[in-house]
């Protein structure tokens, strides 16, 4: 995800606004978010939730939706000593939400900040766990590395990109973590589809599956109570990074997310009040969502003028889209977003790659001549 500063410019996927339309402001009208171990009550039977981070983004929200036998609870938080402390408050004789607990646990996709306590809450509460097919394999698949090496492929794919033979040692050294930041997941779940209505409580919920963030990210929306849980596919402030992944490196997540933003702005009305994953609730999603496609294709431009310079690898295009000097943690992150944009113009013919002998790939506008 990269970050936005005041002006709404991103971190990382800079918005070049000089001669560019202001962005409408938005609205958040639900004021201070609950301290973990809390609700708020934000539209009947619609309870906001917030579960810390050990990470520099500190904070996850999550929803709890009075059902008849307790309450759907939509993303979990990650794994952690803190998470579970405060589910069990949240959950206790006196706590916020009672002992009635979760008669269901839906996930929006697969981040460890999302499903991380998927496992022990339908284990603990004796609950079914909802997913789309393409998040729970996938987060099966990715748990499953845990203490094994890194492959030989997935070393080939940054090297590919441009790393050099420190950041591949850092790679190899912290490759399989995931499974360490979540729960296992319990060996069978709901499966959600694109289009399926859910009912919850006295509400109908309509699920809304997207792509490009994760494979099969599910988004939940309410027409009767005007309320759409977003999960990452729409945050306020920050974007939701779009990324090649080593395990499908000639991949188009760019195109799949941008159809996404396009398929929600048509089904999901403007006056829905939107519950993102981070961050706070807002209005005028219409507005976000049009901001957030010109942002990309902003950067896709600014992207093809820097190859008008000659021929570049994906760690030599940062510049074009990252107003921040990428190092550490932020490299990997860093260098399959700008894979994302790169595959996207390839795909559609404005910029060639070819491979050097050492197997690294370089990168052209294909209106220059060589």
């Amino acid at each position: 995800m990269h970050e936005e500063n005041e002006t709404g410019a991103s971190l990382y996927s800079p918005d070049q606004i000089e001669g560019q339309p202001a962005r409408i402001p938005l609205v958040y009208p639900c004021g201070e978010p609950p301290a973990p171990g809390l609700a708020r009550e934000i539209a009947p039977g619609v309870f906001w939730l917030r579960m810390p981070l050990p990470l520099a983004l500190s904070h996850i929200n999550l929803w709890a939706v009075r059902d008849k036998q307790g309450w759907a609870i939509f993303d979990t938080g990650m794994h952690t000593p803190e998470t579970v402390q405060a589910w069990r408050t949240l959950f206790s004789a006196t706590g916020a939400l009672g002992p009635q607990g979760p008669s269901a646990v839906l996930v929006t996709h697969l981040h460890p900040d999302h499903v991380g306590m998927a496992g022990w809450l339908t284990t603990e509460y004796a609950c079914e766990l909802w997913m789309t097919l393409g998040e729970y394999m996938t987060c099966r698949t990715q748990a499953a590395d845990l203490g094994r090496e890194a492959p030989v492929g997935h070393l080939d794919f940054y090297r590919r990109a441009g790393w050099d033979d420190g950041a591949l040692d850092r790679y190899r050294t912290r490759f399989g973590g995931f499974a360490k930041m979540i729960y296992p997941l319990p060996s069978s779940y709901r499966r959600l589809r694109d289009g399926q209505t859910l009912q919850i409580g006295e509400q109908q919920w309509q699920v809304i599956v997207g792509a490009g963030h994760s494979p099969e990210h599910a988004c939940f929306y309410c027409p009767e109570l005007k309320l759409l849980i977003s999960g990452d596919q729409v945050l306020p402030r920050i974007s939701s990074n779009v990324s090649v992944q080593a395990t499908e490196p000639r991949a188009d997540p760019l195109d799949d997310w941008l159809q996404s933003v396009a398929n929600l702005k048509q089904r999901v009305p403007d006056d829905v009040l939107v519950l993102p994953a981070h961050d706070d609730p807002f209005l005028r999603l219409h507005a976000r969502l049009d901001h957030l496609d010109s942002s990309h294709r902003r950067a896709l431009d600014r992207l093809q003028v820097l190859l008008v310079e000659g021929p570049k690898r994906a760690v030599d295009v940062f510049p074009a889209l990252f107003s921040k000097k990428i190092k550490g943690d932020l490299l990997s992150l860093a260098t399959g977003e700008s894979l994302a944009n790169l595959n996207y113009l390839v795909e559609r013919g404005s910029v060639v790659v070819t491979e050097d002998a050492d197997g690294v790939a370089w990168y052209s506008n294909r209106s220059v001549k060589p």
